[in-house]
């Protein structure tokens, strides 16, 4: 006799998941600080190219990283139906790769940092329709096994982009060679924003893959 898995949480939230909000919240506040306190600020618009950069690391943790991140996280944290968290899982991704489209920056693929990030969006911007494009037409035994597929690729791309979000901020933090002591404030900040988006991923990735037991 063939068991059918449940993939569906049982619960609307849970500890992880609001770990995974308050540390998610708390990179933002961070990034915010820095950026707007210490590099001049966000403008996509400016003709200060320091502000236009900033755009860049804002969108790619805010707009990519946040809210792809959400979307995983979206069966436990929506309180409703399975078919409307299927809708605000997909509508989350949705936003998170509009916003990687236009926070991404390919100026040289010369470092770490750069081959890391275009590769997890590449594959990122292949998943996200072509699981919801083939899944419309299959049976439910094959999407059932899909499904554990789907998960671990999506936890895989989101702990890819969390290395190239902490490279980056390593790459940026070798650019300014920060020495004075008002330099070592913000190299403090940097490194408990990167420390906030690791553990933002973490949280992430255990409410998911607890998601049966927690």
């Amino acid at each position: 006799m063939q068991t059918t898995i449940n993939y569906r949480y049982e619960r609307s939230a849970s500890r992880l998941t609001v770990g995974a909000h308050l540390f998610g919240i708390l990179a933002l506040i961070l990034l915010l600080v820095w950026l707007l306190h210490y590099r001049g600020g966000i403008d996509y618009d400016s003709d200060n190219s320091d502000r236009v950069f900033n755009v860049h690391p804002f969108l790619m943790f805010f707009g990519f990283i946040f809210f792809a991140g959400e979307a995983m996280m979206a069966y436990k944290t929506v309180m409703s139906g399975h078919k409307v968290q299927k809708y605000v899982h997909a509508l989350l991704h949705l936003v998170a790769l509009c916003s990687g489209i236009f926070g991404i920056c390919i100026n040289d693929m010369y470092s770490l940092h750069s081959w890391i990030g275009l590769t997890t969006f590449i594959l990122y911007g292949l998943q996200v329709p072509a699981t919801f494009l083939f899944s419309r037409g299959m049976s439910e035994s094959s999407r059932l096994r899909i499904v554990p597929w789907h998960m671990s690729m999506g936890r895989a791309l989101l702990y890819l982009s969390i290395c190239a979000a902490l490279t980056g901020l390593m790459e940026k933090f070798a650019f300014l060679r920060i020495s004075n002591v008002l330099g070592r404030r913000e190299s403090h900040l940097i490194n408990f924003t990167g420390l906030s988006i690791l553990l933002f991923g973490i949280f992430v990735d255990l409410s998911v893959a607890l998601a049966r037991y927690v």
